[in-house]
């Protein structure tokens, strides 16, 4: 286990419903808390299937044993996939989506299940929870295992530097190697005295060349240990990461760009990968999100 150059909080958090789909975010859930030492704390959110006025005791019980035995099953099926410290049970009524950004206070990152590309729903936790909370979100895709390269997408924006420092530590802890992406034809998301680079690709290069080191110089030097290679395009970033996701175990980006939206949406670009990238997601709050969030 690779000892990271920071202090880490106590557990990562699962979002569990017990489905097969669910069960790959399960076992990335169990290796992320190897890797890093830490507990999991499995959390399971039962549904009240009637309206809110009605009370039945009996059938509530019901309900809420079936909640019991499917925590019990999901904290069994993580010890044996070897979880390495506590397994804690969190079983709660509210809407999952709350109950996560909630109990995500001593969470390192929250890992959740995604449906397979192309077939997100637009109210999933996997789209609306990366956008709400205040820590890293992973969204696991069913096929393909937490090993292999690192993907992170940047664009010289704070959120951007937040995902190239998470992404670089997952590169270290599962000595992998890691690809920086910059897809920096962007002239719909700069401030306007920045649009006459658009008119001279070479200045738009040097100028964004620079942007790149300067992002990837710190994080390098941090840790010395992990491969990188920086990629600079002069395309969309939405094309230039889905091209680079093709074949990779994690791609990593900012919940919002240099753009600027609504503070309760994620990015384009970020909610893009969410539903069309093949691999593995993590979005990725900047700290002053943490600090906004947390208050």
């Amino acid at each position: 286990m690779v000892a990271l150059p920071r202090a880490q909080r106590s557990n990562v958090l699962l979002g569990y419903d017990g489905t097969e789909e669910n069960d790959a975010a399960l076992c990335w859930a169990v290796e992320e808390a190897r890797l890093r030492g830490l507990d999991l704390t499995i959390c399971h959110c039962w549904h009240w299937p009637y309206p809110e006025g009605h009370v039945d005791p009996r059938i509530q019980a019901i309900v809420q044993r079936a909640g019991e035995n499917l925590l019990r099953k999901g904290a069994r099926r993580a010890r044996d996939l070897g979880a390495p410290g506590k397994v804690h049970a969190l079983l709660r009524r509210e809407p999952v989506g709350d109950t996560l950004v909630c109990e995500s206070d001593d969470a390192e990152l929250i890992v959740v299940g995604s449906h397979e590309r192309h077939r997100l729903p637009a109210g999933s936790t996997a789209v609306r929870l990366p956008a709400r909370t205040h820590r890293p979100v992973v969204a696991v895709r069913r096929f393909g295992g937490p090993r292999g390269r690192v993907v992170v997408g940047v664009d010289g924006s704070e959120g951007a530097d937040a995902a190239l420092g998470f992404a670089i530590e997952e590169a270290a802890l599962r000595e992998c190697d890691l690809r920086v992406v910059y897809g920096a034809w962007e002239p719909g998301a700069v401030p306007d005295w920045e649009l006459p680079l658009f008119t001279d690709k070479n200045r738009l290069f040097q100028v964004r060349a620079a942007k790149l080191e300067e992002a990837v110089h710190p994080w390098c030097q941090r840790y010395p240990k992990v491969p990188v290679e920086a990629a600079l395009l002069l395309e969309r970033p939405r094309e230039a990461l889905l091209r680079a996701a093709a074949d990779v175990a994690l791609l990593v980006v900012g919940d919002r760009g240099i753009g600027g939206v609504d503070p309760l949406l994620l990015g384009a670009t970020s909610s893009a990968m969410l539903h069309h990238a093949p691999c593995t997601v993590a979005i990725v709050p900047p700290p002053r999100h943490a600090a906004q969030r947390a208050a």
